[in-house]
């Protein structure tokens, strides 16, 4: 389906270009956000005649937002977590609790603008980019904690704190989501296998 894009879009195109896209993507996202409109004659030339107007409007939203992303830098939120000594949450840190910690540090954004493609499971300091407007983002970090206190020694030591054996298991600041979790399951499962195998070694040498 074409439409003609109202903002920008990020890997899609500028405002009032006219590009092709899945129908489903224009009727279920485009389309009701008023993000676009569809490429009719009568749409382009209802564009072109109100394009000056929605340039000064997206100029000054751009503007404000550039603002905001000012007064943003170097925001840091904390978020408490029950977690396990190894460090691994009891549950998960979605986007919406870091819109409501942002919420709460003065800063009204919404759980779309949190760009978090998997929720956060770990411990640590994650960097996380927050949209401000189609043409501005900031970075803002989440720090997840047990408590206040292990949340400023993080801050403090760029890591998770982990519980007594912290030193000889240390957690990068990088986000570390679903994938860490996995490889830690194999690793647990790793000895049984090897018990498995001594197991039947013994079985053929009593025989």
């Amino acid at each position: 389906m074409e439409v003609i894009l109202l903002e920008r879009i990020e890997k899609l195109g500028q405002m009032g270009d006219v590009v092709n896209v899945k129908p489903g993507f224009a009727r279920n996202f485009l389309l009701p956000r008023e993000k676009a409109l569809r490429a009719t004659a009568a749409n382009k030339k209802r564009f072109e005649g109100q394009r000056a107007q929605l340039e000064t409007e997206n100029l000054k939203l751009r503007e404000e937002a550039d603002a905001v992303a000012k007064k943003m830098e170097g925001l840091s939120v904390i978020l408490t977590r029950q977690a396990g000594e190894a460090g691994h949450l009891y549950g998960s840190v979605n986007a919406r609790d870091i819109a409501a910690s942002i919420s709460d540090a003065g800063f009204t954004v919404s759980r779309s603008q949190v760009n978090l493609a998997h929720p956060i499971k770990t411990l640590g300091l994650f960097d996380l980019t927050v949209s401000l407007h189609p043409e501005v983002a900031t970075t803002v970090t989440a720090n997840v904690a047990r408590t206040a206190e292990e949340a400023e020694t993080q801050a403090a030591t760029g890591r998770a704190v982990t519980g007594e054996n912290e030193d000889e298991t240390p957690y990068e600041m990088e986000a570390v989501f679903d994938e860490n979790a996995e490889e830690s399951g194999d690793a647990e499962e790793a000895p049984a296998e090897e018990a498995a195998d001594d197991a039947g070694e013994e079985e053929e040498t009593a025989e």
